[in-house]
């Protein structure tokens, strides 16, 4: 259970993928890059924030990959590896005290395949807040939305580049914002 709840770890994922399931080879799908915004739950404003780039270890960044999230395999050649990224993260960060929170469970359930496939602990706390199904219910939506449409009816911009991991999280704070106010 989270036992600091005047701070939220906001995180969005970025994953290898592949266009088809034919294209994948076999390969799991690796976190590739975290973005994490450590937000002050009464004020909103942000804390810390930073963009975490993972090197795959068996899988590869795919030209659809690259598309989507404008990370290549040669941005990633002299990263961490997904181990030695947590190691750097729980420097930083309150990971197992802080509630987290991440638009949708796919960075949730992303987060513990990545943690089996390395043999490496969980660092986040067990207290996820799905940040998009919070917004579905908050507005009365009769199914959930992709983060550029709850950008959207919120009135606000979508920043940075979308598939972006730090860019990602610094918009669902602005959607997670519009449900707590």
């Amino acid at each position: 259970m989270a036992k600091n709840l005047k701070e939220i770890n906001v995180v969005d994922l970025e994953s290898t993928c592949w266009k088809n399931e034919s294209d994948q080879n076999g390969q799991p799908s690796e976190i590739i890059e975290i973005g994490i915004v450590k937000l002050d739950t009464y004020s909103f404003e942000v804390i810390r924030k930073d963009s975490f780039l993972v090197k795959p270890q068996f899988s590869q960044v795919s030209d659809f990959c690259t598309e989507l999230t404008t990370i290549t395999a040669d941005m990633l050649k002299d990263a961490p590896s997904f181990p030695e990224t947590l190691k750097m993260m729980k420097k930083l960060y309150d990971l197992n005290d802080a509630t987290w929170g991440s638009y949708g469970d796919y960075d949730r359930v992303q987060m513990d395949r990545n943690c089996n496939l390395y043999k490496v602990k969980n660092p986040f706390g067990r207290s996820h807040i799905n940040i998009k199904n919070l917004f579905a219910l908050k507005n009365k939506l009769e199914r959930e939305v992709g983060m550029d449409t709850a950008i959207k009816i919120i009135g606000a911009i979508l920043d940075g580049t979308h598939h972006r991991g730090l860019d990602d999280a610094l918009n669902i704070c602005k959607i997670y914002r519009s449900i707590i106010m």
